[in-house]
């Protein structure tokens, strides 16, 4: 795949993962999308094969941190949140347990 359309590739992606992120966040999804466009036009006069890599590299990184850590949270009361998970966001959690489990 030549190189730019790695970077259109990773622009895309960050931007549907920003859709699916900030679903119902007006707020958010305009502040992402800026911060997106202004990132990728700061460095669209880049030539160095090398530096490129790495900004594709590190948009890939934010998009995966993106997708597997940010959580919608929202304000529904004084002293109260709604958390609003996306699908297979919240895996199953295992307690920690200082002594390991017999084999039965």
């Amino acid at each position: 795949m030549g190189t730019r359309l790695k970077v259109l590739s990773v622009f895309k992606k960050l931007h549907r993962t920003r859709m699916d992120v900030f679903r119902e966040d007006e707020r958010a999804l305009t502040a992402a999308k800026l911060k997106i466009n202004e990132e990728f036009k700061k460095n669209k006069n880049e030539t160095s094969e090398e530096n490129i890599e790495k900004m594709i590299k590190m948009g890939s990184d934010v998009e995966a941190v993106l997708r597997e850590t940010v959580l919608q949270v929202e304000h529904v009361a004084e002293n109260k949140l709604l958390l609003r998970p996306r699908e297979g966001l919240l895996l199953e959690n295992v307690p920690y347990c200082d002594e390991p489990r017999k084999k039965s």
